[in-house]
């Protein structure tokens, strides 16, 4: 019984070991989708910067292009003869002049935007270099971590070996098989009566036989192979 309670013990450790490194690559790609989703926002925030600037650039086109308008108007006005046509020329001008005013403003609206883009922007850039050198911060740890857990899983796998050398084929046969149904738990104590598995109460006759220790006995409600917990024994 002491073997199986330390083959039990071994393979606990293995199953703890084999999950901490399943987890271990969920946990760098959480990592790499927080470092993707920070780059798509600083891209984002790139590309309103960009949108920004060219509708900057093409408003300053506009601005120059109405300038250039207006002095052709105000040449032509000085040249004009007629009343009809001067007040015209005047009405041409006006509205020259004002679509040049809306324009400026459009452009200080740009500006503002712009720079409140452009703030983003930087901030987004040293965040997402704070984040990186967290990545591979944090990635290096787990990669190391998983070296160190592949290295005490060889110790355990050849720990493993050696016990399963030293117990009877066929209660091994037993104990895999009940492991494999039972959720990776063969065996259990039994402390008080009550099995620590299922935590039921073993009827106190087999109890009481389960204490004397003459022979393998198995838990009547989960199956699991059973030993008396408080046996010095087993401690």
């Amino acid at each position: 019984m002491k073997l199986l309670i330390g083959l039990q013990g071994c393979d606990n450790r293995i199953r703890l070991i084999q999950k901490k490194k399943e987890e271990a690559p969920a946990k760098i790609k959480r990592l790499r989708e927080a470092l993707e989703e920070k780059q798509a926002r600083l891209d984002g925030e790139l590309h309103q910067v960009e949108v920004c600037q060219r509708e900057r650039r093409q408003t300053e086109k506009d601005i120059e292009y109405l300038e250039s308008r207006i002095e052709k108007s105000k040449i032509k006005l000085n040249n004009i003869k007629s009343n009809k046509e001067y007040k015209a020329g005047l009405k041409e001008l006006s509205e020259l002049e004002k679509d040049k005013s809306l324009s400026e403003d459009k452009i200080l609206e740009i500006m503002e935007q712009l720079e409140a883009f452009e703030g983003r922007c930087a901030a987004g850039k040293a965040e997402k270099e704070e984040l990186e050198v967290s990545f591979e911060r944090e990635r290096d740890e787990i990669l190391k971590e998983i070296k160190a857990l592949d290295e005490s899983l060889e110790s355990l796998e050849n720990e493993r070996t050696r016990f399963c050398e030293s117990i009877d084929p066929d209660l091994l046969k037993r104990y895999d098989i009940l492991r494999q149904r039972k959720g990776g738990l063969a065996i259990s104590p039994v402390i008080k009566g009550v099995c620590q598995s299922c935590h039921m109460g073993i009827p106190p006759q087999k109890f009481n036989e389960l204490i004397r220790g003459n022979a393998l006995m198995a838990c009547p409600n989960c199956n699991r192979i059973i030993y008396w917990g408080d046996d010095a024994r087993f401690q």
